[in-house]
């Protein structure tokens, strides 16, 4: 069943709001905030009309990232019950370890993955590139859509117009998994319909879940984060900050953004799975990897924004 975006916020809901930006753009925050910043006063929530996706703020503090072996284990069991589980081969999920402490300050994050609506406002004013979505790709056209067929860099400029960055990928898990280590982002069990997934098959995407291929933004409330985040597993994966190893360091961190370029490679991190993605690549702690110049249908992005004051 197609499930309509709706607003979750409850009545008693006060949204917190982001430090405004040079240019004095604000973004509501912390919360399911309307998309455009419209709630009205009865609703009991306080918003600002903000240009971009509303971000929720995550405090600074301690998580566990990555995967033990036990965890690597059971990921790939689940991946050999797939319909073409005979694919799955047995260090499938190897660089989501060693398991490290990582320390993060307070930073901001998107809500949702960044729509088309948001990116064309950046495409009018010059900054951005137009997405190359009339070559075929019309069908994702749609101001709802997130914005996909956007290289690294393409993200990375969008995400400056706005006072932002992309995220680190410890942000991103951070907010997937939260500070308990939560297996999905909505919580320790696969939900089919928490997310826009597929499946490891000859035909990867499963429109069971109410979308063969993209779906609208927020479309899935049951995979709402505890901290208010949509999306962050399935629809499209997403750029993150990182360039790619294929193993954690093992040493604890504190704001890490990503490994030495001497143990790195130029291709750079996606998280969170796609819209073709089988239960095991919806997970906090999964991780791949792209080139990145690459365009896909399935790859988007969001944006981040540290809380303190000073630099995004």
């Amino acid at each position: 069943m197609i499930l309509p975006w709706r607003a979750l916020v409850a009545a008693s809901t006060i949204i917190a709001v982001a430090p405004p930006h040079r240019d004095g753009r604000e973004h509501a925050a912390h919360g399911d905030a309307a998309e455009h910043g419209t709630v009205g006063a009865e609703a009991g929530v306080l918003t600002l009309k903000a240009p971009g996706s509303a971000m929720i703020l995550v405090p600074a503090g301690s998580f566990v990232m990555g995967s033990t072996g036990d965890d690597v284990v059971a990921a790939l069991l689940d991946c050999q019950r797939e319909p073409g589980g005979d694919r799955c081969e047995q260090n499938l999920f190897a660089n989501e370890a060693p398991l490290h402490r990582v320390t993060l300050s307070a930073f901001w994050l998107d809500r949702t993955e960044v729509t088309i609506g948001d990116y064309a406002r950046c495409v009018a004013t010059g900054r951005c590139r137009a997405l190359p979505l009339g070559q075929g790709a019309t069908r994702f056209d749609h101001d709802r859509f997130p914005a996909s067929l956007v290289t690294w860099e393409e993200a990375k400029t969008y995400c400056e117009y706005r006072g932002a960055r992309l995220p680190t990928e410890a942000e991103f898990e951070r907010a997937a998994r939260g500070v308990g280590g939560r297996r999905f982002p909505w919580g320790d069990l696969y939900n089919a319909h928490a997310s826009n997934h597929g499946r490891l098959a000859w035909q990867a995407t499963d429109p069971s879940d109410g979308f063969a291929e993209l779906a609208p933004v927020g479309s899935f409330p049951a995979g709402r984060t505890p901290d208010g985040f949509l999306d962050l597993a399935g629809n499209v994966a997403e750029w993150v900050a990182d360039r790619y190893a294929p193993e954690y360091e093992d040493a604890d961190a504190t704001d890490p953004q990503g490994p030495p370029l001497a143990s790195s490679t130029p291709a750079r991190v996606v998280r969170g799975g796609d819209y073709r993605s089988a239960a095991p690549w919806l997970r906090g702690a999964a991780r791949e990897a792209e080139e990145p110049g690459t365009r896909r249908p399935w790859i988007g992005f969001r944006c981040a924004r540290s809380a303190r004051r000073s630099g995004t």
